[in-house]
């Protein structure tokens, strides 16, 4: 039976990490546990290839095997969302093979080229949905000094089915909501503790990391945005913010360090992070996360 991507879109986006092993190649099976208990969480949408999944310390060839295994691991379960991205040629080639392995839609990183403009970026869109065999396209929108038209014109290029919004101006996104087509769907991508006030202008769902170490909490804090109990919304995200907190340190340089490091304090060692990303957390981040983890009832 096929799945509601609508309904998906509008659920909890899980960015799963990239496992490595001890001599830091890929270990794509280390998430099969992770993964499974996400899913039996409620989980809607598993997300490979993502920046949790440390999208760009990777190769293009190396994320081409991500979406590939982390696929067979979804069994059909759920939707999967593959990231591309990168030069064009890249994101192409991995909107192609994304395609081939099964996922049901893509996430379009903002491209990062220094000299990148709006309108280039419309034909990066296109070319890149051309290569997407019909798979909907979803913009990670990153930065939106573009400002309101230019994304009008990004949401406009066929294909495009949403936008996760990961900046932190509800107006601008209220604007860009106005400005396109109805049946876009906005995403809160800035994970659980930027939901409620993106909720509060249009944005149905949100992206998550936390989902690799308390799934359970996520899916909590979708429940109650989506049955609109901001307060009972607000009170499970005061109970993992201390997590977030750890992993908006270094100028977000420890964003994945934290869920790896937690995973490998639950019994689930996926590896270190890759360079630039921070690793391993300093002493005091450390304790604080264990005490993050004791308190929850993680470890």
């Amino acid at each position: 039976m096929p799945h509601d991507l609508d309904a998906a879109l509008r659920g909890i986006s899980g960015i799963l990490v990239t496992p490595f092993d001890a001599a830091g190649d890929l270990a794509p099976t280390r998430l099969a546990p992770i993964l499974d208990r996400a899913l039996a969480a409620g989980v809607h949408m598993p997300v490979v290839n993502g920046n949790t999944g440390e999208f760009y310390a990777l190769t293009t060839r190396e994320a081409v095997e991500m979406v590939h295994a982390v696929a067979g691991l979804v069994e059909g379960r759920a939707p999967l969302l593959a990231g591309v991205g990168r030069g064009v040629r890249d994101a192409v080639e991995l909107a192609a093979q994304s395609a081939k392995a099964g996922a049901a839609a893509l996430m379009m990183h903002q491209p990062p080229d220094p000299f990148v403009s709006p309108r280039g970026t419309v034909d990066y869109l296109k070319r890149v949905a051309e290569a997407a065999d019909g798979l909907p396209l979803m913009l990670y929108l990153r930065n939106d000094a573009m400002g309101t038209a230019a994304i009008a014109d990004l949401c406009a290029v066929e294909g495009v089915k949403g936008v996760k919004w990961a900046t932190p101006n509800p107006l601008k996104l209220a604007a860009a909501r106005m400005a396109c087509d109805p049946d876009i769907v906005w995403v809160a991508g800035l994970a659980e503790v930027w939901a409620p006030p993106l909720y509060a202008v249009g944005a149905r769902g949100f992206t998550s990391g936390l989902i690799n170490v308390w799934p359970e909490r996520s899916v909590a804090i979708h429940a109650a945005l989506e049955a609109g109990d901001y307060d009972e919304a607000g009170r499970l995200i005061a109970g993992m913010r201390a997590f977030e907190d750890i992993r908006a340190e270094e100028h977000n340089g420890t964003n994945v360090t934290g869920v790896k490091a937690a995973l490998a304090a639950t019994g689930h060692d996926c590896g270190p992070t890759r360079p630039p990303s921070a690793w391993p957390l300093t002493e005091g981040q450390q304790k604080k996360l264990q005490a993050f983890l004791t308190e929850s009832g993680l470890a």
